[in-house]
């Protein structure tokens, strides 16, 4: 049987490493971008979006610390 690669549904179908394109998340604020047509409650927003993002980096950053100092201890020579 051969697949009619025409119809594009078909030919995606049967690619076994076909992907569907993954959507990139909406961004909240682009660093540098021109503020001055911007609401006080829209910049009240996205201040507060950006500080929850440095808590979740920050959190991120205090597991890996933990874990490099953990492998430094396993590994260190004595």
């Amino acid at each position: 049987m051969q697949v009619d690669n025409s119809d594009p549904v078909l030919s995606v179908m049967s690619d076994p490493f076909f992907e569907e394109p993954r959507k990139k998340p909406k961004m909240v604020h682009e660093i540098g971008q021109d503020l001055a047509a911007i609401s006080i409650a829209e910049l009240d927003d996205r201040i507060a979006a950006l500080k929850d993002e440095i808590q979740r980096l920050e959190a991120e950053k205090a597991k890996k610390s933990a874990v490099m100092a953990a492998a430094d201890g396993l590994f260190k020579t004595r």
